[in-house]
């Protein structure tokens, strides 16, 4: 052949492999398993060269082990729901349904013309009712066991978007998808409790024999154990007490100031001169993480708190670089021993004491050799290592790392503080105020309170004829046949949520639904995926789903 004439030869072939029953999954008899699972695309419009290489390496994947013999499942389907495709509406006078289904068509067609070969009988769409039917079954099971609860917290609101964004979400500061500043916003939303998961998604790290390291670690970060004891500091001039985590209880001989986030509950009680009480509303409009804080700010509160073992009087500083969502919302600040502390202090003025010493040999040296005697005046940054105890308490000329203990031992004796464990991860937000997503499946009666819609009644499905405005409250607290409802308790008139699901909630679940796409009767059959998932050989656990109970 001269020429490879493209057009003629893959398109005679393409159209002969559905026929072929080399390509048909045989899930139901499959001895040696391969799940091939490629990421589902958002079908926010048509394939690009970066789909392509994703695509193509499963699909390269799919076929090689398909000739070792494997028998493959390598199902695709659609990440459908979300804010992209409702904002496409908004500013296209279209319907998110319309415009999403026609790309999905765009979408396949181009998978096919690439040659991908998928068993679309097993395809998922997460915008259709006969999919998110079952998020929402999902939703209600996490209800039952507490899992899923409702509050008023802090949120990052994006004001273009008209919607709140989960931290992931935000980017330096401002909305990944339209850069737009958040801002700081208190309302009442629907969280998944995935805290009480935290040390086991820690502990199963371990399983990932495959992983690069790097990710685990970033994950492992992301969680953020941390074993400590919680101290507790009573006001000097004020009746009150705050809680300050440490993992680092051989400092506290080492503590200036105490630093409080404005969000804490404790300020509310305690009068302010104006420059503070700007301050603290300026503090509360910000989106905040501790991580992203580069340029720390801070103001004296005017009030003080007792070290509860020496009962040194220290300022209260209320601060940027501590947040109410991470640990107790105050800190006790060390700033020898501290590198934020000890920046903040550098700025601000504020003393520095040292309470361990380094090790000749380990840590600092002098020009002669021996170790260095820290002093305010020589420390460059803090000293965060290990060395020997070198203040007026009890345990002074003993190894800090022994001294944590010590102390912390002590600390709990003396009734002055709490050994905990703490996380930096936090509870999931899945509230959005769009249109564009799976409906929570909540009322809420004057009679009878917050109610769950009956799994019979299920779905809730997206009413069609809504008007998009773009701003303000989302398009289905505007439709009144949607929100106004009767309670399933009393049958007196109730209110629906109208408040969506985070699309990430549709997307968390999908390679289940993949092996019964079409089953109405179940979100998965718990036989086949266990069936399936026993592939995943495994020392610590062998992973098994079931329907009632697998959110345990």
């Amino acid at each position: 052949m001269k020429e490879y004439k493209f057009l003629e030869i893959e398109d005679k072939w393409q159209k002969k492999w559905p026929t072929l029953s080399c390509f048909k999954s045989k899930i139901q008899k499959a001895q040696k398993k391969f799940y091939c699972l490629t990421m589902f695309p958002y079908p926010s419009g048509t394939l690009h060269v970066g789909h392509g290489r994703n695509y193509i390496i499963g699909d390269a994947l799919a076929r090689y082990k398909m000739k070792k013999g494997f028998d493959v499942f390598h199902p695709m389907g659609w990440d459908a729901f979300g804010l992209p495709a409702e904002n496409y509406a908004i500013s296209h006078k279209v319907h998110p349904r319309d415009s999403t289904l026609k790309n999905i068509d765009s979408c396949k067609k181009q998978f096919k013309r690439w040659g991908l070969v998928y068993p679309w009988e097993h395809e998922v769409t997460t915008c259709e009712p006969s999919y998110y039917r079952w998020t929402q079954w999902l939703f209600l099971q996490f209800y039952k066991k507490g899992l899923a609860y409702r509050k008023k917290a802090s949120v990052n609101w994006c004001p273009s978007c008209a919607t709140v964004l989960a931290n992931e979400q935000v980017a330096e500061g401002s909305c990944e998808r339209c850069d737009t500043a958040i801002i700081n916003k208190k309302l009442t939303q629907w969280f998944l409790k995935i805290t009480d998961y935290a040390n086991k998604l820690l502990e199963d790290l371990q399983d990932l024999k495959n992983w690069p390291d790097r990710v685990k670690a970033m994950q492992a970060h992301w969680i953020g154990k941390s074993s400590g004891i919680s101290i507790l500091f009573k006001g000097a001039d004020f009746n009150a007490e705050l809680k300050c985590f440490t993992t680092r209880p051989d400092t506290i001989y080492g503590v200036t100031y105490v630093a409080i986030s404005a969000e804490h509950p404790v300020l509310s009680e305690l009068k302010f001169d104006r420059s503070v009480k700007e301050f603290i509303e300026k503090m509360k409009s910000k989106v905040v993480r501790p991580e992203d804080v580069l340029d720390k700010e801070g103001i004296f509160s005017g009030y003080h708190v007792l070290n509860p073992v020496n009962g040194a009087k220290v300022p209260m500083w209320i601060t940027n670089y501590v947040v109410m969502d991470y640990g107790t919302g105050c800190v006790m600040a060390v700033p020898a021993h501290d590198q934020r502390d000890f920046e903040f202090s550098k700025k601000y003025h504020l003393p520095l004491k040292i309470v361990i010493q380094p090790v000749k040999g380990k840590d600092c040296y002098s020009p002669s050799g021996l170790a260095m005697t820290l002093s305010e005046d020589s420390l460059l940054e803090a000293f965060v290592e290990e060395g020997i105890q070198a203040d007026e308490s009890p345990f002074a000329g003993k190894p800090s790392g022994e001294v944590i203990q010590l102390m912390g031992d002590e600390l709990v004796k003396r009734a002055f503080g709490v050994k905990e464990t703490t996380y930096k991860l936090r509870d999931w937000l899945v509230s959005r105020q769009r249109y564009w997503g799976a409906p929570i499946p909540i009322v809420y009666c004057d009679h009878c309170g917050e109610q769950p819609i009956p799994e019979k009644d299920l779905p809730v499905v997206l009413p069609m004829d809504v008007v998009f405005k773009g701003e303000g409250e989302s398009a289905l607290a505007r439709h009144s046949a949607f929100s106004k409802v009767t309670c399933p308790k009393c049958k007196k008139s109730a209110r629906r949520e109208t408040d969506t699901m985070d699309t990430f909630v549709d997307s968390s679940w999908y390679f289940l639904r993949y092996f019964s796409a079409q089953d109405d009767t179940q979100a998965f059959d718990t036989k086949m995926v266990n069936h399936w998932w026993s592939f995943w050989k495994c020392k610590r656990v062998q992973p098994n789903f079931r329907h009632l109970d697998f959110v345990r």
